[in-house]
């Protein structure tokens, strides 16, 4: 499953490469200007994609336990390099593996021991990989930091999910919840029963790695990202028949 990374899903990415933990679906949903029915069903598809792989703690070993870290620069055969990577991460005391694209020192190992003899065996069990070492530095410090440019533009504060048109129409993009009145329903029997309100209207449907042209007889799905214009706006009452009950 592919996913498109519009404005909404790289100013979620942002957020959570800020403080995965300490950052929830409503407070991602208010800087960005969309639902947090909407935030969840995007992270759910980001994860689904394996754009966002993980959520990991960043831990302090020094200050945990006094443990001493290793990183180990090393060259890898390239018709190997990706075996050895991931075979290296097994190693007891191996904590993260990165492949380069390159034919010297292709490979970085960041070991963690009690002491000294410790990554000692380390470095050993990657010898015996075909792994040759090139150089050893002992960590002080390691610092992340979100990525800027999926994080709100410094001309403004907030990202509104909506575009205005002449004639005070606005097209908005939303995506379908589980349990979301319109779910399961056809665009034909969404507007007799008056769940889509006269005036809006489903522009496009786009549905796994597909852009699907709306028809009367067109069913909506959870997980759904559809394109919906209004003339003259959008309500409250709008947004929920996209949303679950209590979102």
């Amino acid at each position: 499953m592919s996913v498109r990374l519009d404005e909404v899903n790289r100013r979620i990415i942002h957020a959570l490469m800020g403080d995965a933990r300490n950052t929830s679906a409503p407070m991602i949903a208010k800087q960005v200007g969309v639902s947090p029915a909407t935030v969840r069903n995007r992270i759910a598809q980001l994860e689904d994609a394996g754009i966002i792989r993980g959520y990991h703690a960043n831990v302090d070993f020094d200050a945990a336990a006094g443990m001493l870290r290793t990183l180990y620069v090393g060259t890898a055969p390239i018709e190997e390099r990706a075996r050895i990577a991931q075979q290296a991460r097994t190693i007891t005391g191996v904590v993260n593996v990165r492949e380069f694209v390159a034919g010297q020192e292709n490979l970085h190992v960041l070991a963690v021991g009690d002491d000294v003899e410790a990554v000692n065996d380390v470095a050993r069990e990657l010898t015996s990989l075909e792994i040759a070492i090139e150089d050893e530095k002992v960590v002080r410090t390691e610092q992340f930091q979100a990525y800027h440019p999926f994080g709100p533009a410094e001309t403004h504060q907030q990202f509104s999910d909506y575009i205005s048109l002449a004639g005070g129409n606005k097209v908005v993009e939303l995506t379908v919840d589980d349990d979301a009145p319109i779910a399961g329903m056809s665009l034909e029997r969404a507007a007799q029963e008056g769940v889509l309100e006269d005036g809006v209207l489903v522009v496009s449907i786009e549905r796994d790695d597909a852009v699907l042209t709306p028809r009367g007889d067109s069913e909506i799905r959870p997980g759904d990202i559809l394109t919906v214009l209004s003339r003259g706006g959008f309500t409250e009452s709008m947004f929920e028949v996209f949303e679950a009950e209590g979102n």
